[in-house]
């Protein structure tokens, strides 16, 4: 009878321990997660497509610009040229002034253009970016994400999709 109430008090006695300690220890939630192709949703996007064709539009008339500058160039270079074994030195200087300053002036106009183009893309693909992240962020919180990964440039090579969804789909029809 002695070893019967000292079973029982030891098995209650581990009861408590055990019920403390998962009172005490936090319980441990396996993380649940959305996956997408941010550049496939991205490029999906109507009004993707409509920044990029105003950047292109934009990139044209700064690449025409270009190719005329260039164009008036190699005009004056062809003079300065057939012109050499006529010209006295005072012309043949003047005229390698003005086609080093065009030169200039173009590498300069270029340098320019893509900065400007750089920052106008970035301008036109802000709203793009702003709306994309939100509706991430909407479904994620719809669906009770603990996050949601990028899968481009193999910044998650691998992805046990049996513990994860992907959400290329519902992201892409929201953005529709």
């Amino acid at each position: 009878m002695k070893n019967f109430l000292l079973l029982t008090a030891l098995l209650a006695s581990l009861s408590l321990t055990t019920s403390a300690q998962t009172d005490d220890m936090p319980i441990v939630q396996k993380p649940y997660f959305g996956y997408l192709s941010y550049d496939s949703v991205m490029h999906a996007m109507p009004e993707y497509e409509s920044a990029m064709s105003s950047y292109e539009s934009l990139k044209t008339t700064y690449d025409n610009e270009m190719k005329r500058s260039e164009q008036d160039f190699n005009k004056q270079f062809k003079e300065y040229v057939d012109g050499q074994k006529s010209f006295p030195e005072n012309i043949m200087l003047k005229r390698q002034k003005e086609l080093q300053q065009l030169m200039d002036q173009s590498l300069q106009f270029k340098n320019e253009a893509e900065q400007l183009l750089t920052q106008a893309k970035a301008e036109l693909l802000a709203p793009v970016y702003e709306r994309l992240q939100q509706v991430i962020e909407a479904i994620g919180v719809e669906r009770g994400y603990d996050f949601i990964l990028n899968t481009d440039n193999h910044a998650a090579p691998f992805i046990n999709k049996s513990k994860g969804e992907d959400i290329n789909g519902v992201a892409i029809s929201r953005l529709k």
